[in-house]
């Protein structure tokens, strides 16, 4: 948090939506899932089936049914590791440029490039 600007300093796109990632820390922690979606500015990820809660809603005109309703709740950036596809380990992310110019993530294990 920046104390001047009291907003979350935004880390880079190293963790992006369709990835399979670990969660590294947390109750949830060990669990693998897919990114549903990334919220850059609180630095935060969506994953399917992790950090289930509970969200009590009344019924509307688009939702007819009201009641409790499971959804993911999201979890922080650095609590999660992204999976390589090809050694299938936790990683971290590195980046390369490849030869037609374009800036891509690579696994820092096996030094495969990430889709």
């Amino acid at each position: 948090m920046n104390p001047k600007t009291n907003k979350a300093k935004r880390q880079t796109n190293k963790i992006r939506k369709d990835d399979m990632v670990l969660v590294i820390a947390g109750k949830a922690k060990g669990k693998t899932g897919k990114v549903l979606s990334v919220l850059p500015h609180k630095n935060r990820v969506i994953v399917e089936n992790i950090m289930m809660v509970k969200r009590h809603t009344k019924p509307t005109q688009q939702q007819q049914q009201g009641g409790i309703i499971e959804k993911e709740g999201t979890i922080h950036i650095s609590n999660v590791m992204v999976k390589c596809g090809k050694c299938n380990k936790p990683t971290r992310v590195g980046f390369i440029r490849l030869e037609n110019g374009e800036k891509a993530r690579i696994c820092r294990k096996c030094k495969e490039v990430i889709s």
